[in-house]
């Protein structure tokens, strides 16, 4: 609680209500088939072909053989990652297919001709010279693909490329926030505490410390609740903070006085625009149907309408009266959210 001396204050410290998106999941299908050229330059499926599949980036191994359709099927191999994909049989040379991802919806075909049947380790394919296999160093595809069917595995590769892009930002921003909101967080505490303890300049130093990490935060994705409520906070805390040091100091003139209620005025309106968007981004968003979620999502809810409202408040009667009607607009989100948080 930030003390109080001629207004009171909330300190709202929230948990992640919506943030964090998830990437990909973890595990991915592998599905694909084996047919043997013939001499007449048809393509037969071939049964009981031996499918041996190495990760290549880190050790592991994973072993089925076809079906009568010359069909295989991985259920779930982990996504991450590359492989090489071998098929071999008693009466084929084998082939193999380099650098395949699987879960991104690209069948992983292999095209076998008659042969000595021989069964490479991934140690053979390690010293195999670039030429063997029909798809040697190459993502995907065999040596009997046609142009139609390059030209969709192409697509679904770009695709896949720009799903991973997405993931890999999706997953630095989430760090970004996670690692801010609880560096604001704690500078917050710190500043509530300095400020108990009478300590005005370490309390604002702190409050702008939160504040600082929390627009970090918010420069990775500014659609954030818990980031812009409790920058809204801590905002509120440094205005409320420097307009009663100004009003208890018996050494600033009178210049030097408005001066900071000029500077504590501009915290005020940008706490009250930062809790306003809260406002605005929770309400746009369903509630969960996990109670657990639910409970935190309403948790949230009302702490962004309570900061709002004691913003709004503290704005019009502070800074700028102009802003009465807005003042009751935020009173109605408070009734919303105090609703919410009663169900």
């Amino acid at each position: 609680m930030i003390r109080r001396y001629i207004f009171g204050t909330i300190t709202a410290t929230l948990v992640l209500a919506f943030a964090v998106i998830t990437a990909s999941a973890q595990v991915g299908e592998l599905r694909g088939h084996v047919f043997m050229q013939q001499a007449d330059g048809n393509k037969v499926p071939l049964a009981d072909a031996q499918i041996d599949v190495f990760r290549t980036d880190v050790k592991g191994d994973y072993h089925t053989k076809t079906s009568k359709k010359g069909e295989f099927v991985f259920a779930g191999l982990p996504f991450v990652g590359e492989y090489t994909i071998v098929a071999s049989h008693p009466t084929a040379s084998p082939n193999w297919l380099s650098k395949f991802k699987v879960g991104r919806g690209v069948m992983a075909d292999i095209t076998v001709t008659p042969g000595n049947g021989q069964r490479p380790t991934i140690d053979d394919l390690k010293n195999a010279p670039a030429s063997s296999g029909a798809a040697a160093a190459t993502k995907s595809g065999n040596s009997g693909e046609s142009a139609e069917d390059r030209a969709k595995r192409e697509e679904l590769i770009r695709k896949n490329k720009e799903i991973e892009e997405k993931n890999k930002k999706i997953t630095e921003s989430n760090e970004v926030i996670n690692r801010t909101f609880k560096a604001g967080n704690e500078a917050l505490n710190a500043g509530s505490l300095a400020s108990k303890n009478n300590n005005s300049a370490e309390a604002m130093q702190k409050y702008t410390e939160a504040v600082t990490q929390y627009d970090q935060g918010l420069a990775a994705d500014s659609d954030q609740p818990a980031l812009l409520t409790n920058k809204a906070t801590a905002l509120k805390a440094r205005a409320i903070e420097r307009f009663n040091q100004a009003i208890r100091s018996k050494n600033m003139d009178d210049a030097a006085k408005n001066a900071e209620y000029e500077t504590a005025k501009n915290d005020f309106r940008a706490a009250a625009e930062a809790s306003s968007k809260a406002v605005q981004i929770i309400k746009a968003v369903t509630a969960p149907t996990d109670p657990a979620e639910l409970q935190r999502y309403n948790m949230n809810k009302y702490a962004a309408v309570a900061t709002n409202a004691e913003t709004m408040r503290l704005l019009v009667t502070k800074a700028d009266p102009a802003k009465a009607d807005e003042k009751r607009e935020c009173g109605l989100h408070a009734a919303w959210g105090g609703a919410a948080l009663a169900k």
